[in-house]
C-alpha cells in the first residue's frame, strides 16, 4: 500500500442474519442477473429491483451519513428536471423520462445502502451476478450476430444482444471485463477467467461502439495504474506490469484475428473513422453540441426532457449539455457536482485497504470512463451508471465506517 493507505484487519459492516437477509441477497443476485434484458419495457430488471427494494425496506436498511450527499445530489438533480418538465407536460415521453430518472436515482441509493451491511458478501454477489449476466448476454448476442439463433433485431449490423443500442451494450461489458482482468492479475490465470475475458472482449469489439472502445482503454489503463499505486510489494508490481504487457499483446492478436474476416474488417474501418457523416458539419453531432450551448445560455430553466431533439431533430450527444437542457441550470450544475464528487470520494476511498478494494478500484476506473464517454453520448439513464454510483458511494461509506469502528477518533484525510 501507499503511504496514504490504511490497513484494516477485517471487513466492516456487520451482516444481518436470518432468512430475510438471505432473501435480500438472493434478490440482489437476481436483479443484476436480469439487468441486460432491456429490449422490453417494463423490463424484468424493474420488477426484480422492486422486489429487492421491498425486501430491503422490510429488513430495515438505513442510510449512512456518508451516503446523504449522494441522496441530496440525486434529489436536487431530479427536482431541477421536474421544474423543466413543466414546459413539456404535453410530451408523454418527457414524463416517462423523468419517472425513469427518479427510478434510476433510487437504484443508486439502494445499492449504496445495501453495501453498508454484509459488505464483503454483497460485493461478491454483485461481482458474480454481473459477470455471469455479461457473459450470457454476450454469448447470446454473438449467436444472434452470426445468425446461429434468430436475432431480436434482424436488421442490426452491430452486436447489441438484448440491448436496444450497441452504444449502451458495449459500455455495460466494461466493469465485468475489468473485474475478470483484476482476478487474472491478483489470483492468476486459469481457463475460466481467460474464456470469460475473451468472450467479453469479442462482444465489446463487435458492438462497434467507438465510445465503448475508448472507454475500455481508459478504464483498463486507469485500473492497472491504481492497482500499481495501491500496493507496496515490488514483486506484485512487477507482476502487474508483466501481465499488463502480455494483455496488450493478446488483445492486439485477437484484434488482428477478428479483422482478418472481411465483413468484420470492413465494419471496423467504417466505425473507426474519426469523423463520420453524423459527426462533422453544422448538422452533425459536434455542430449540434454548439447549438446546444446556445440553447442552454438562452434557457436557464431548461427546455424539458427530449425537447432539444424535438426542436433540432437530434440529441446533443453530450450528457452534461443534456443535463442543462433537460433539467435546467440547477439540474445541470448538480449533475456535474454529482460526477465530480463521486470521482473525488472514490479516489480517497480506494486508498483504504479493505477486502473490497479491488472491486472499488474496478468500479472507480469504469466510472471515470463513463464520465469521459458522457462528452459524446447521453449516459444519464444507463442502468450500470447508477450501479457504479451505488458501488462507489456504498463501498466508500463501508470503508469509512470500518475505520471508525476499528480506530476510534482516527481522522481520514
Amino acid at each position: 500500500m501507499t503511504g496514504h493507505s490504511l490497513a484494516l484487519a477485517r471487513p466492516g459492516a456487520l451482516a444481518m442474519s436470518g432468512p430475510l437477509n438471505r432473501s435480500v441477497n438472493a434478490m440482489l443476485f437476481l436483479t443484476l442477473l436480469v439487468s441486460p434484458l432491456v429490449f422490453i419495457e417494463p423490463s424484468p430488471y424493474e420488477a426484480a429491483f422492486a422486489l429487492l427494494a421491498l425486501f430491503a425496506v422490510v429488513a430495515g436498511f438505513s442510510i449512512d451519513r456518508t451516503v446523504l450527499p449522494l441522496v441530496f445530489l440525486l434529489l436536487l438533480w431530479n427536482l431541477g428536471g421536474l421544474a423543466a418538465l413543466t414546459m413539456a407536460l404535453h410530451d408523454s415521453d418527457a414524463i416517462i423520462f423523468m419517472a425513469t430518472s427518479f427510478f434510476m436515482a433510487v437504484t443508486a441509493v439502494l445499492f449504496a445502502c445495501l453495501l453498508l451491511e454484509d459488505t464483503e458478501r454483497r460485493v461478491t454477489i454483485i461481482r458474480r451476478a454481473y459477470i455471469a449476466a455479461a457473459i450470457v448476454c454476450s454469448l447470446a448476442g454473438m449467436a444472434m450476430y452470426f445468425k446461429l439463433i434468430p436475432a431480436i433485431d434482424a436488421d442490426a449490423d452491430r452486436l447489441k444482444s438484448t440491448f436496444k443500442d450497441p452504444n449502451v451494450f458495449g459500455p455495460y461489458l466494461i466493469l465485468p471485463l475489468l473485474l475478470i482482468i483484476d482476478a487474472i492479475i491478483r489470483r492468476g490465470v486459469n481457463v475460466q477467467r481467460i474464456a470469460g475475458a475473451l468472450i467479453l472482449l469479442i462482444a465489446l469489439f463487435l458492438s462497434y461502439s467507438r465510445g465503448a472502445w475508448g472507454h475500455f482503454v481508459v478504464s483498463a489503463t486507469l485500473m492497472v495504474a491504481l492497482m500499481f499505486m495501491t500496493v507496496q510489494s515490488a514483486r506484485f508490481r512487477l507482476r502487474i506490469v508483466s501481465l499488463a504487457a502480455l494483455a496488450v499483446v493478446v488483445v492486439a492478436g485477437l484484434l488482428a484475428l477478428l479483422l482478418s474476416f472481411d465483413a468484420i474488417g470492413a465494419m471496423f474501418q467504417e466505425r473507426a473513422s474519426v469523423v463520420q457523416y453524423y459527426d462533422a458539419g453544422e448538422s452533425g453531432r459536434f455542430g449540434r453540441q454548439l447549438i446546444a450551448v446556445g440553447a442552454i445560455l438562452e434557457n436557464p430553466a431548461g427546455l424539458g426532457p427530449h425537447q432539444f431533439a424535438a426542436i433540432f431533430k437530434m440529441d446533443p450527444h453530450n450528457v452534461y449539455l443534456n443535463a442543462f437542457l433537460a433539467y435546467g441550470w440547477i439540474g445541470g450544475v448538480t449533475y456535474i457536482a454529482l460526477v465530480l464528487s463521486t470521482i473525488v470520494l472514490g479516489f480517497r476511498s480506494i486508498l483504504i485497504l479493505t477486502p473490497w478494494q479491488p472491486v472499488l478500484i474496478a468500479a472507480y476506473a469504469t466510472f471515470v470512463g463513463v464520465a469521459l464517454e458522457g462528452f459524446v453520448i447521453d449516459t444519464d439513464h444507463w442502468r450500470h451508471f447508477f450501479l457504479l454510483l451505488g458501488l462507489i458511494w456504498g463501498l466508500s461509506a463501508a470503508s469509512l465506517r470500518q475505520i471508525r469502528a476499528t480506530r476510534p477518533g482516527l481522522a481520514v484525510r
